[in-house]
C-alpha cells in the first residue's frame, strides 16, 4: 500500500456560519419547541427522557428502560475529583478510597426560563448581574441603560426570558427576535427588532396607540430578553401571576406559566405566547484534497487483482539458500463489447475508500465514495474530503 502526504495546498480550514431557526410556543404551562411535540415510545412517554419543552443535550438514553440507561461515573481517588451533585463533605464521607465509583446520571436537558421581577422584589440578583452587559450596549440604544429616563431596572417591573446557548449557538442573530402575544386566539401585540439595535418595538397591537413603543431590549450575546413594557394590550381580565387576582395583558406577563412557573389559573388558558428567533452557529470545517495522479494508485493488494487462471498463482520456487514467489499476471479487466476478442492489457483499479493516517501511520479516518471510481493510468482524480472539527 502506497501512502501519500498532504501538502500545504491540500488542506484548508474554513468557518461555516449558519443561522438555525427556533420557535417556542407557550400555553397553559407547556412549551413546544419548533412545533414538534414530545414523542412517546415503547418505554417512555417522551423518548428523549426529558421534561416537557426541553431538549436533550446528548440524547444518550433514547426510549431506554431504567436499568439500560447510560450514566456518568468516575473512580474516587486522591485527585478529589467529584460530581457537582455531591458536596465536599458527602464526597469525603460517603465514598471510600478503595476503588469505589461515584455515579451521576443523564440526560442533561435545557429549555428557556422566565423570571418575573416585580418592583417590590428588592433582591433581583439576576437583574443586577446584567448591569454591565446592559450598560455596555447602551450606545446602540438608550433603552439598554440600567438607569435612564426610560426607567431604573433596579426597581422597575421586569420580565426576563433566558435562552440557553445550546438553543442559539454563538449569539442570537440581530433583528430576528419576534414575540407574539395571543389572547383567545387573537393577536393582541407583537414585538420586533426592526432596526437591529436591540429595541423590541410593538407592532400590530390591538390598542394601536401603543404601536411604536419600545417594550424591552435583547442581549444578543447573552441570550437574554428583558421586557419592561407595562401598558395594556387588551381589556381581558386574566390571572398572569397565579395569585388569584386578575389583570389586563401586558408585556410584563409574556410567557406566563412557562414550565408551570406559576399556578395555572383557568383564565390563563386563553393566553398563549410565541417566540421566534435565529441563532448564529460557527463550525470549523477542514477540507482535505486527496490526489490520485497519473500512473499512481493503479495496483491493488486484493487477491482478486491477480489472474486466478494462471498456473503459477500462489506458487514459488526454492532451494537451499533461496525462496522466491513466481511472478503472477494481473487480471485483465479492460472492458470490451466483443466476446471473442481480448483487449490490450491496461492496469486499472476501482477506488472505493480513502484512508487517512496520522504521522505515526495510525489509521484515524476512512472516507467512502458513493460508487467505485474507475482509475486507469492516463486518468487522475482529486477526492475532496470535509470534516467538522
Amino acid at each position: 500500500m502506497t501512502l501519500f502526504k498532504f501538502h500545504d495546498d491540500d488542506i484548508f480550514i474554513n468557518t461555516v456560519e449558519g443561522y438555525p431557526e427556533f420557535r417556542f410556543i407557550i400555553h397553559s404551562g407547556s412549551v413546544i419547541i419548533d412545533d414538534v411535540p414530545d414523542m412517546s415510545g415503547s418505554n417512555l412517554s417522551n423518548i428523549l427522557d426529558t421534561a416537557d419543552g426541553h431538549i436533550s443535550l446528548f440524547e444518550r438514553n433514547i426510549d431506554k428502560l431504567t436499568d439500560q440507561k447510560q450514566y456518568a461515573y468516575l473512580l474516587k481517588a486522591g485527585y478529589r475529583q467529584s460530581f457537582k451533585t455531591f458536596t465536599e463533605a458527602e464526597h469525603n464521607v460517603w465514598f471510600n478510597y478503595d476503588g469505589e465509583f461515584l455515579t451521576s446520571s443523564y440526560n442533561h436537558s435545557a429549555s428557556i426560563t422566565r423570571y418575573l421581577f416585580p418592583s417590590s422584589d428588592s433582591t433581583r440578583q439576576r437583574v443586577r448581574a446584567l448591569k454591565s452587559a446592559l450598560n455596555h450596549n447602551k450606545f446602540y440604544s438608550p433603552h439598554y441603560a440600567y438607569k435612564s429616563n426610560f426607567g431604573d431596572k433596579a426597581i422597575q417591573d421586569i420580565n426576563m426570558i433566558s435562552v440557553p446557548s445550546i438553543m442559539y449557538g454563538q449569539k442570537i442573530k440581530k433583528g430576528t427576535v419576534n414575540l407574539r402575544f395571543y389572547v383567545g386566539g387573537q393577536l393582541v401585540g407583537q414585538l420586533k427588532d426592526t432596526t437591529k439595535k436591540g429595541e423590541l418595538v410593538q407592532q400590530s397591537g390591538s390598542i394601536s396607540s401603543n404601536d411604536g413603543e419600545v417594550a424591552g431590549v435583547v442581549l444578543y450575546d447573552e441570550g437574554i430578553i428583558v421586557l419592561t413594557g407595562s401598558w395594556d394590550l387588551d381589556s381581558n381580565a386574566i390571572d398572569y401571576t397565579g395569585g388569584g387576582s386578575t389583570t389586563t395583558s401586558k408585556w410584563l406577563y409574556f410567557g406566563a406559566g412557562t414550565h408551570n412557573d406559576i399556578t395555572i389559573n383557568p383564565t390563563l388558558l386563553s393566553a398563549s405566547f410565541v417566540m421566534d428567533y435565529q441563532g448564529i452557529t460557527q463550525v470549523q470545517t477542514m477540507t482535505m484534497m486527496a490526489h490520485a495522479k497519473y500512473g499512481e494508485v493503479n495496483h491493488s493488494n486484493n487477491p482478486t487483482y491477480i489472474s486466478t487462471a494462471h498456473p503459477n498463482v500462489a506458487s514459488f520456487k526454492s532451494d537451499l539458500y533461496n525462496y522466491s514467489e513466481l511472478e503472477t499476471p494481473v487480471k485483465n479487466i479492460v472492458d470490451t463489447n466483443l466476446t471473442d476478442y481480448v483487449p490490450d492489457f491496461d492496469k486499472e483499479t476501482y477506488i472505493t475508500k480513502v484512508a487517512i493516517y496520522d504521522e505515526k501511520k495510525n489509521l484515524i479516518g476512512i472516507a467512502k465514495v458513493a460508487a467505485p471510481v474507475r482509475k486507469i493510468q492516463d486518468r487522475q482524480y482529486t477526492f475532496k474530503l470535509k470534516l467538522d472539527i
